[in-house]
Protein backbone atom coordinates (compact mmCIF):
# COMPACT_ATOMS: atom_id res chain seq x y z
CA UNK A 1 0.00 0.00 0.00
CA UNK A 2 2.96 2.41 0.33
CA UNK A 3 6.13 3.99 -1.01
CA UNK A 4 9.31 3.88 1.11
CA UNK A 5 12.25 6.23 1.09
CA UNK A 6 15.20 3.85 0.81
CA UNK A 7 18.16 5.94 -0.31
CA UNK A 8 21.43 4.22 0.53
CA UNK A 9 24.21 6.42 1.88
CA UNK A 10 27.07 3.96 2.49
CA UNK A 11 27.17 5.34 6.06
CA UNK A 12 28.30 2.08 7.62
CA UNK A 13 29.05 2.12 11.36
CA UNK A 14 30.96 -0.14 13.73
CA UNK A 15 30.60 1.95 16.91
CA UNK A 16 27.58 0.54 18.77
CA UNK A 17 27.59 3.33 21.34
CA UNK A 18 25.51 5.38 18.89
CA UNK A 19 22.74 2.78 18.83
CA UNK A 20 19.52 3.31 20.75
CA UNK A 21 19.26 1.05 23.86
CA UNK A 22 16.63 -1.23 22.31
CA UNK A 23 18.81 -1.84 19.27
CA UNK A 24 21.79 -2.60 21.48
CA UNK A 25 19.65 -5.31 23.08
CA UNK A 26 18.65 -6.60 19.65
CA UNK A 27 22.27 -6.81 18.45
CA UNK A 28 23.26 -8.61 21.67
CA UNK A 29 20.38 -11.10 21.28
CA UNK A 30 21.27 -11.81 17.65
CA UNK A 31 24.87 -12.59 18.54
CA UNK A 32 24.02 -14.58 21.66
CA UNK A 33 21.01 -16.59 20.44
CA UNK A 34 21.65 -16.90 16.71
CA UNK A 35 25.44 -17.14 16.70
CA UNK A 36 25.72 -14.28 14.22
CA UNK A 37 28.47 -11.68 14.64
CA UNK A 38 27.53 -8.22 13.35
CA UNK A 39 30.60 -6.51 11.90
CA UNK A 40 29.06 -3.27 10.61
CA UNK A 41 25.64 -1.72 10.25
CA UNK A 42 23.71 1.10 8.63
CA UNK A 43 20.28 2.42 9.53
CA UNK A 44 17.79 2.37 6.68
CA UNK A 45 16.83 6.05 6.17
CA UNK A 46 13.09 5.82 6.63
CA UNK A 47 10.46 6.22 9.34
CA UNK A 48 10.37 2.54 10.27
CA UNK A 49 13.39 1.41 12.31
CA UNK A 50 15.47 -1.08 10.33
CA UNK A 51 19.15 -1.83 9.77
CA UNK A 52 21.31 -3.29 7.04
CA UNK A 53 24.16 -5.32 8.50
CA UNK A 54 27.31 -7.01 7.31
CA UNK A 55 27.61 -10.08 9.50
CA UNK A 56 29.33 -13.44 9.86
CA UNK A 57 27.97 -16.87 10.77
CA UNK A 58 29.86 -20.16 10.81
CA UNK A 59 32.83 -18.55 9.10
CA UNK A 60 30.90 -17.11 6.16
CA UNK A 61 29.81 -13.55 5.45
CA UNK A 62 26.09 -12.88 5.31
CA UNK A 63 24.30 -9.60 4.56
CA UNK A 64 21.36 -9.11 6.93
CA UNK A 65 18.25 -6.98 7.06
CA UNK A 66 16.89 -6.29 10.57
CA UNK A 67 13.25 -5.23 10.40
CA UNK A 68 11.83 -3.53 13.49
CA UNK A 69 8.28 -2.83 14.61
CA UNK A 70 6.33 0.19 13.37
CA UNK A 71 6.13 1.66 16.87
CA UNK A 72 3.70 4.60 17.07
CA UNK A 73 2.81 4.01 13.41
CA UNK A 74 1.70 0.42 13.93
CA UNK A 75 -1.71 -0.35 12.40
CA UNK A 76 -2.19 -3.39 14.63
CA UNK A 77 -3.99 -5.44 11.97
CA UNK A 78 -1.70 -8.51 11.99
CA UNK A 79 0.81 -9.67 14.63
CA UNK A 80 4.38 -8.61 13.91
CA UNK A 81 5.79 -12.15 14.03
CA UNK A 82 3.41 -13.41 11.33
CA UNK A 83 5.51 -11.94 8.53
CA UNK A 84 8.48 -14.12 9.51
CA UNK A 85 6.26 -17.21 9.48
CA UNK A 86 4.93 -16.33 6.03
CA UNK A 87 8.45 -16.00 4.63
CA UNK A 88 9.30 -19.41 6.06
CA UNK A 89 6.31 -20.99 4.33
CA UNK A 90 7.20 -19.31 1.04
CA UNK A 91 10.83 -20.42 1.25
CA UNK A 92 9.70 -23.99 1.96
CA UNK A 93 7.36 -23.85 -1.04
CA UNK A 94 10.16 -22.77 -3.39
CA UNK A 95 9.17 -19.12 -3.82
CA UNK A 96 11.85 -16.40 -3.71
CA UNK A 97 11.88 -15.13 -0.13
CA UNK A 98 14.51 -14.10 2.43
CA UNK A 99 15.70 -16.75 4.84
CA UNK A 100 14.57 -16.04 8.41
CA UNK A 101 17.25 -16.56 11.07
CA UNK A 102 15.02 -15.69 13.99
CA UNK A 103 12.82 -13.08 15.66
CA UNK A 104 14.21 -11.09 18.57
CA UNK A 105 11.51 -10.84 21.27
CA UNK A 106 12.60 -7.56 22.92
CA UNK A 107 12.62 -5.39 20.96
CA UNK A 108 10.74 -7.28 18.27
CA UNK A 109 13.04 -7.53 15.27
CA UNK A 110 12.92 -9.96 12.35
CA UNK A 111 16.42 -11.13 11.39
CA UNK A 112 16.50 -12.06 7.72
CA UNK A 113 18.72 -12.19 4.67
CA UNK A 114 19.27 -8.92 2.86
CA UNK A 115 18.22 -9.97 -0.62
CA UNK A 116 19.70 -8.64 -3.87
CA UNK A 117 17.82 -6.27 -6.10
CA UNK A 118 15.91 -3.02 -5.76
CA UNK A 119 12.22 -2.13 -5.27
CA UNK A 120 9.93 0.01 -7.44
CA UNK A 121 9.33 -1.20 -10.98
CA UNK A 122 9.33 2.38 -12.24
CA UNK A 123 13.15 2.27 -11.90
CA UNK A 124 13.49 -0.46 -14.56
CA UNK A 125 16.22 0.45 -17.05
CA UNK A 126 13.86 0.21 -20.02
CA UNK A 127 10.45 -1.01 -21.13
CA UNK A 128 11.77 -4.47 -21.92
CA UNK A 129 12.99 -4.96 -18.35
CA UNK A 130 9.77 -3.56 -16.89
CA UNK A 131 7.69 -6.00 -18.90
CA UNK A 132 9.95 -8.95 -18.12
CA UNK A 133 9.88 -8.27 -14.38
CA UNK A 134 6.12 -7.74 -14.27
CA UNK A 135 5.55 -10.97 -16.24
CA UNK A 136 7.79 -12.85 -13.82
CA UNK A 137 5.99 -11.39 -10.83
CA UNK A 138 2.58 -12.38 -12.18
CA UNK A 139 3.87 -15.94 -12.63
CA UNK A 140 5.15 -15.95 -9.05
CA UNK A 141 1.88 -14.51 -7.78
CA UNK A 142 0.02 -17.36 -9.48
CA UNK A 143 2.43 -19.79 -7.80
CA UNK A 144 1.77 -18.19 -4.41
CA UNK A 145 -1.96 -18.60 -4.97
CA UNK A 146 -1.47 -22.30 -5.71
CA UNK A 147 -0.12 -22.97 -2.21
CA UNK A 148 -2.65 -24.92 -0.16
CA UNK A 149 -4.34 -22.39 2.19
CA UNK A 150 -3.85 -24.96 4.96
CA UNK A 151 -0.18 -23.88 5.02
CA UNK A 152 -1.29 -20.41 6.17
CA UNK A 153 -3.86 -21.86 8.56
CA UNK A 154 -1.04 -23.82 10.19
CA UNK A 155 0.75 -20.59 11.07
CA UNK A 156 -2.30 -18.86 12.52
CA UNK A 157 -4.39 -17.41 9.69
CA UNK A 158 -8.16 -17.95 9.62
CA UNK A 159 -10.06 -19.27 6.61
CA UNK A 160 -13.10 -17.06 5.74
CA UNK A 161 -16.23 -18.89 6.84
CA UNK A 162 -18.47 -17.98 3.88
CA UNK A 163 -18.68 -15.93 0.66
CA UNK A 164 -19.54 -12.67 2.45
CA UNK A 165 -16.59 -13.06 4.83
CA UNK A 166 -14.37 -13.79 1.83
CA UNK A 167 -15.60 -10.65 0.08
CA UNK A 168 -15.04 -8.46 3.11
CA UNK A 169 -11.58 -10.02 3.50
CA UNK A 170 -9.76 -8.20 6.31
CA UNK A 171 -11.93 -5.05 6.14
CA UNK A 172 -13.21 -5.64 9.68
CA UNK A 173 -9.64 -5.75 11.02
CA UNK A 174 -8.79 -2.42 9.38
CA UNK A 175 -12.02 -0.82 10.54
CA UNK A 176 -11.49 -1.95 14.13
CA UNK A 177 -8.00 -0.44 14.11
CA UNK A 178 -9.40 2.78 12.63
CA UNK A 179 -12.23 3.03 15.18
CA UNK A 180 -9.78 2.52 18.02
CA UNK A 181 -7.60 5.42 16.89
CA UNK A 182 -10.22 7.75 15.34
CA UNK A 183 -9.61 11.36 16.38
CA UNK A 184 -12.12 13.42 14.36
CA UNK A 185 -15.08 13.12 11.94
CA UNK A 186 -14.05 11.28 8.77
CA UNK A 187 -16.99 11.60 6.35
CA UNK A 188 -15.11 10.35 3.30
CA UNK A 189 -13.87 7.22 5.06
CA UNK A 190 -17.34 6.52 6.46
CA UNK A 191 -18.85 6.91 2.99
CA UNK A 192 -16.46 4.46 1.35
CA UNK A 193 -16.80 1.99 4.21
CA UNK A 194 -20.59 2.10 3.91
CA UNK A 195 -20.42 1.57 0.14
CA UNK A 196 -18.19 -1.46 0.60
CA UNK A 197 -20.55 -3.06 3.08
CA UNK A 198 -23.52 -2.50 0.77
CA UNK A 199 -21.76 -4.05 -2.24
CA UNK A 200 -19.96 -7.16 -0.98
CA UNK A 201 -19.58 -9.84 -3.71
CA UNK A 202 -21.31 -12.95 -2.39
CA UNK A 203 -21.08 -15.33 -5.36
CA UNK A 204 -17.44 -16.39 -4.99
CA UNK A 205 -15.59 -18.74 -2.68
CA UNK A 206 -12.14 -19.28 -4.18
CA UNK A 207 -9.41 -19.27 -1.53
CA UNK A 208 -5.72 -18.52 -1.87
CA UNK A 209 -2.68 -17.51 0.17
CA UNK A 210 -2.38 -13.78 -0.53
CA UNK A 211 0.46 -11.29 -0.38
CA UNK A 212 -2.06 -8.69 0.76
CA UNK A 213 -0.03 -5.58 -0.09
CA UNK A 214 0.57 -6.88 -3.58
CA UNK A 215 3.48 -5.94 -5.83
CA UNK A 216 6.14 -5.67 -3.14
CA UNK A 217 9.28 -7.28 -4.50
CA UNK A 218 12.92 -6.68 -5.41
CA UNK A 219 14.28 -7.22 -8.91
CA UNK A 220 17.42 -7.11 -11.01
CA UNK A 221 18.40 -8.14 -14.53
CA UNK A 222 14.81 -8.56 -15.62
CA UNK A 223 13.82 -11.00 -12.85
CA UNK A 224 12.15 -10.81 -9.45
CA UNK A 225 14.72 -11.73 -6.79
CA UNK A 226 12.38 -11.90 -3.80
CA UNK A 227 9.01 -11.04 -2.34
CA UNK A 228 9.22 -8.40 0.39
CA UNK A 229 6.85 -6.90 2.97
CA UNK A 230 4.50 -9.82 3.60
CA UNK A 231 3.06 -8.30 6.78
CA UNK A 232 -0.45 -8.07 5.28
CA UNK A 233 -0.52 -11.66 3.99
CA UNK A 234 -3.70 -13.60 4.70
CA UNK A 235 -6.15 -16.12 3.23
CA UNK A 236 -8.60 -14.58 0.78
CA UNK A 237 -9.94 -14.21 -2.74
CA UNK A 238 -7.12 -14.08 -5.34
CA UNK A 239 -9.00 -11.11 -6.83
CA UNK A 240 -7.74 -9.15 -3.81
CA UNK A 241 -4.10 -9.54 -4.86
CA UNK A 242 -4.87 -8.42 -8.41
CA UNK A 243 -6.67 -5.41 -6.94
CA UNK A 244 -3.71 -4.63 -4.71
CA UNK A 245 -1.52 -4.07 -7.76
CA UNK A 246 -3.62 -1.01 -8.63
CA UNK A 247 -2.86 0.46 -5.21
CA UNK A 248 0.84 -0.31 -5.56
CA UNK A 249 0.81 1.33 -9.01
CA UNK A 250 -0.15 4.67 -7.47
CA UNK A 251 3.19 4.99 -5.67
CA UNK A 252 5.37 2.77 -7.85
CA UNK A 253 4.15 2.88 -11.47
CA UNK A 254 4.06 -0.66 -12.87
CA UNK A 255 2.83 0.02 -16.40
CA UNK A 256 -0.44 -1.13 -17.95
CA UNK A 257 -1.91 -3.77 -15.64
CA UNK A 258 -4.48 -5.21 -18.04
CA UNK A 259 -1.86 -7.33 -19.89
CA UNK A 260 -0.53 -8.43 -16.49
CA UNK A 261 -4.00 -9.58 -15.50
CA UNK A 262 -4.32 -11.49 -18.76
CA UNK A 263 -1.03 -13.26 -18.08
CA UNK A 264 -2.28 -14.26 -14.64
CA UNK A 265 -5.58 -15.53 -16.08
CA UNK A 266 -3.72 -17.58 -18.66
CA UNK A 267 -1.33 -19.06 -16.12
CA UNK A 268 -4.09 -19.98 -13.65
CA UNK A 269 -6.73 -20.92 -16.20
CA UNK A 270 -9.30 -18.82 -14.34
CA UNK A 271 -10.64 -15.39 -15.31
CA UNK A 272 -11.73 -13.16 -12.44
CA UNK A 273 -14.60 -10.74 -13.21
CA UNK A 274 -13.59 -7.08 -13.30
CA UNK A 275 -16.41 -5.98 -10.93
CA UNK A 276 -14.89 -8.25 -8.26
CA UNK A 277 -11.43 -6.76 -8.84
CA UNK A 278 -12.98 -3.27 -8.65
CA UNK A 279 -14.62 -4.06 -5.32
CA UNK A 280 -11.39 -5.37 -3.82
CA UNK A 281 -9.52 -2.37 -5.22
CA UNK A 282 -11.76 -0.03 -3.23
CA UNK A 283 -11.52 -2.28 -0.17
CA UNK A 284 -7.72 -2.48 -0.36
CA UNK A 285 -7.30 1.23 -1.03
CA UNK A 286 -9.44 2.15 1.98
CA UNK A 287 -6.91 0.47 4.27
CA UNK A 288 -4.53 3.38 3.66
CA UNK A 289 -6.83 6.22 4.83
CA UNK A 290 -8.05 3.92 7.62
CA UNK A 291 -4.44 3.72 8.83
CA UNK A 292 -3.41 7.29 8.10
CA UNK A 293 -6.45 9.08 9.57
CA UNK A 294 -5.36 9.19 13.23
CA UNK A 295 -1.74 9.89 12.29
CA UNK A 296 -2.73 12.83 10.10
CA UNK A 297 -5.09 14.17 12.79
CA UNK A 298 -2.52 13.90 15.61
CA UNK A 299 0.91 13.14 14.08
CA UNK A 300 3.58 11.61 16.34
CA UNK A 301 7.06 13.09 16.18
CA UNK A 302 8.37 10.15 14.14
CA UNK A 303 5.93 10.57 11.25
CA UNK A 304 6.77 11.99 7.82
CA UNK A 305 3.57 14.03 7.88
CA UNK A 306 3.47 15.04 4.23
CA UNK A 307 3.99 11.44 3.15
CA UNK A 308 1.05 10.35 5.29
CA UNK A 309 -1.10 13.26 4.14
CA UNK A 310 -0.30 12.21 0.58
CA UNK A 311 -1.18 8.59 1.20
CA UNK A 312 -4.40 9.64 2.94
CA UNK A 313 -5.68 11.77 0.06
CA UNK A 314 -4.38 9.84 -2.96
CA UNK A 315 -5.73 6.51 -1.76
CA UNK A 316 -9.01 8.17 -0.72
CA UNK A 317 -9.34 9.55 -4.24
CA UNK A 318 -8.47 6.16 -5.67
CA UNK A 319 -11.43 4.69 -3.78
CA UNK A 320 -13.79 7.33 -5.16
CA UNK A 321 -12.53 7.02 -8.74
CA UNK A 322 -12.94 3.24 -8.87
CA UNK A 323 -16.39 3.42 -7.26
CA UNK A 324 -17.50 6.10 -9.71
CA UNK A 325 -16.05 4.24 -12.69
CA UNK A 326 -17.88 1.06 -11.71
CA UNK A 327 -21.17 2.96 -11.41
CA UNK A 328 -20.83 5.29 -14.40
CA UNK A 329 -20.66 8.47 -12.29
CA UNK A 330 -18.85 11.46 -13.83
CA UNK A 331 -16.36 13.14 -11.51
CA UNK A 332 -15.52 16.87 -11.56
CA UNK A 333 -12.21 18.65 -11.17
CA UNK A 334 -12.29 21.81 -9.04
CA UNK A 335 -10.57 25.04 -9.96
CA UNK A 336 -7.35 25.27 -7.96
CA UNK A 337 -6.48 28.84 -6.85
CA UNK A 338 -3.03 30.27 -7.21
CA UNK A 339 -1.13 30.84 -3.96
CA UNK A 340 -2.00 34.26 -2.53
CA UNK A 341 0.79 35.98 -0.64
CA UNK A 342 -0.27 37.24 2.76
CA UNK A 343 1.52 39.36 5.34
CA UNK A 344 2.90 36.11 6.81
CA UNK A 345 4.35 34.71 3.60
CA UNK A 346 7.91 35.94 4.20
CA UNK A 347 8.17 33.95 7.43
CA UNK A 348 7.04 30.78 5.65
CA UNK A 349 9.55 31.44 2.86
CA UNK A 350 12.39 31.87 5.37
CA UNK A 351 11.52 28.64 7.21
CA UNK A 352 11.34 26.62 3.99
CA UNK A 353 14.62 28.04 2.69
CA UNK A 354 16.50 27.50 5.97
CA UNK A 355 15.33 23.91 6.32
CA UNK A 356 16.30 23.29 2.71
CA UNK A 357 19.85 24.45 3.47
CA UNK A 358 20.12 22.32 6.61
CA UNK A 359 18.94 19.10 4.94
CA UNK A 360 21.43 19.58 2.10
CA UNK A 361 24.31 19.57 4.57
CA UNK A 362 23.38 16.26 6.22
CA UNK A 363 23.49 12.60 5.26
CA UNK A 364 21.79 9.38 6.32
CA UNK A 365 18.93 9.35 8.80
CA UNK A 366 19.56 12.95 9.92
CA UNK A 367 19.07 14.13 6.36
CA UNK A 368 15.85 12.12 6.19
CA UNK A 369 14.49 13.79 9.34
CA UNK A 370 15.35 17.28 8.11
CA UNK A 371 13.87 16.47 4.73
CA UNK A 372 10.54 15.48 6.28
CA UNK A 373 10.49 18.73 8.27
CA UNK A 374 11.28 20.77 5.14
CA UNK A 375 8.43 19.05 3.29
CA UNK A 376 6.06 19.87 6.14
CA UNK A 377 7.06 23.54 6.12
CA UNK A 378 6.52 23.71 2.35
CA UNK A 379 3.09 22.14 2.75
CA UNK A 380 2.07 24.56 5.53
CA UNK A 381 3.13 27.50 3.40
CA UNK A 382 0.68 26.35 0.72
CA UNK A 383 -2.04 25.79 3.32
CA UNK A 384 -1.64 29.37 4.52
CA UNK A 385 -1.77 30.84 1.00
CA UNK A 386 -4.41 28.61 -0.66
CA UNK A 387 -6.40 26.90 2.06
CA UNK A 388 -8.83 29.70 3.01
CA UNK A 389 -10.22 30.07 -0.52
CA UNK A 390 -10.49 26.29 -0.96
CA UNK A 391 -12.28 25.92 2.36
CA UNK A 392 -14.75 28.68 1.46
CA UNK A 393 -15.59 27.06 -1.89
CA UNK A 394 -16.08 23.65 -0.30
CA UNK A 395 -18.29 25.10 2.45
CA UNK A 396 -20.72 26.31 -0.21
CA UNK A 397 -20.78 22.83 -1.80
CA UNK A 398 -21.42 21.09 1.53
CA UNK A 399 -24.18 23.51 2.51
CA UNK A 400 -25.85 22.97 -0.86
CA UNK A 401 -25.77 19.19 -0.38
CA UNK A 402 -27.03 19.30 3.20
CA UNK A 403 -29.66 21.92 2.38
CA UNK A 404 -28.68 24.28 5.17
CA UNK A 405 -25.92 26.62 6.28
CA UNK A 406 -23.28 24.99 8.48
CA UNK A 407 -20.73 26.48 10.84
CA UNK A 408 -17.02 25.68 10.38
CA UNK A 409 -16.75 24.09 13.82
CA UNK A 410 -19.63 21.67 13.11
CA UNK A 411 -19.33 21.14 9.35
CA UNK A 412 -17.34 17.89 9.29
CA UNK A 413 -19.45 16.25 11.97
CA UNK A 414 -22.65 17.25 10.18
CA UNK A 415 -21.34 15.93 6.87
CA UNK A 416 -20.38 12.64 8.52
CA UNK A 417 -23.86 12.33 10.01
CA UNK A 418 -25.36 12.98 6.56
CA UNK A 419 -23.15 10.24 5.08
CA UNK A 420 -24.13 7.72 7.75
CA UNK A 421 -27.84 8.47 7.56
CA UNK A 422 -28.40 9.34 3.89
CA UNK A 423 -25.23 8.31 2.06
CA UNK A 424 -26.81 5.45 0.13
CA UNK A 425 -29.38 7.82 -1.43
CA UNK A 426 -26.79 10.42 -2.41
CA UNK A 427 -23.91 8.31 -3.66
CA UNK A 428 -23.26 10.25 -6.88
CA UNK A 429 -23.32 13.69 -5.20
CA UNK A 430 -21.03 12.50 -2.40
CA UNK A 431 -18.56 10.94 -4.82
CA UNK A 432 -18.37 14.25 -6.68
CA UNK A 433 -17.95 16.25 -3.48
CA UNK A 434 -15.21 13.99 -2.17
CA UNK A 435 -13.40 13.94 -5.52
CA UNK A 436 -13.17 17.74 -5.42
CA UNK A 437 -12.01 17.57 -1.80
CA UNK A 438 -9.22 15.12 -2.60
CA UNK A 439 -7.93 17.12 -5.55
CA UNK A 440 -7.93 20.35 -3.55
CA UNK A 441 -6.01 18.76 -0.70
CA UNK A 442 -3.51 17.18 -3.07
CA UNK A 443 -2.82 20.62 -4.55
CA UNK A 444 -1.70 21.86 -1.12
CA UNK A 445 1.31 19.55 -0.93
CA UNK A 446 1.91 19.38 -4.70
CA UNK A 447 5.45 20.91 -4.69
CA UNK A 448 6.68 18.14 -2.34
CA UNK A 449 4.41 15.31 -3.52
CA UNK A 450 7.34 13.49 -5.17
CA UNK A 451 6.29 10.02 -6.35
CA UNK A 452 2.63 10.88 -5.65
CA UNK A 453 2.63 13.85 -8.01
CA UNK A 454 -0.26 13.67 -10.46
CA UNK A 455 -0.85 9.93 -10.02
CA UNK A 456 -4.03 8.44 -11.47
CA UNK A 457 -5.85 5.19 -10.79
CA UNK A 458 -5.80 2.58 -13.52
CA UNK A 459 -9.45 2.01 -14.44
CA UNK A 460 -10.69 -1.28 -15.86
CA UNK A 461 -13.57 0.31 -17.78
CA UNK A 462 -11.83 2.74 -20.12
Amino acid sequence: MTRKIDARTNAWETDRSKLEPEWLRAFDWIERELGIRIRSFERQPRWRPAYYCEAEKDGRSIPLYLRGERGALDHGVYPFEQEAKVFQVMEAEGLPAPHIYGVCPDPKVIVMDKMPGRPDLSTAKDEAERQAVLDHFMDLLADLHRIDPKRFEEIGYVRPKDARALGLSDLDRWEQSYRKGKKRPEPLIEFVNGWLRRNVPTDRYELACLQGDTGQFLFENGRVTTFIDMELAHIGDPAADLAGLRGRDLAEPMGDLLPAYERYFERTGQRIPFPVIDYHTVRFNLATPFTCAPLVAEPPSTVDLVQYVGWYWVWSRACIEVMANSMGVDLPSPAIPEPARSRYASAHDLLVAKLGELRSAEEGFKRYELDTTWRNATYLSRVESMGPQMDAEEAVEIDRLLGRQTKPVDREAELETFVLERGEKHEAELMQLFQRRCLRQEALYAPVARELSGVRTQLLRR
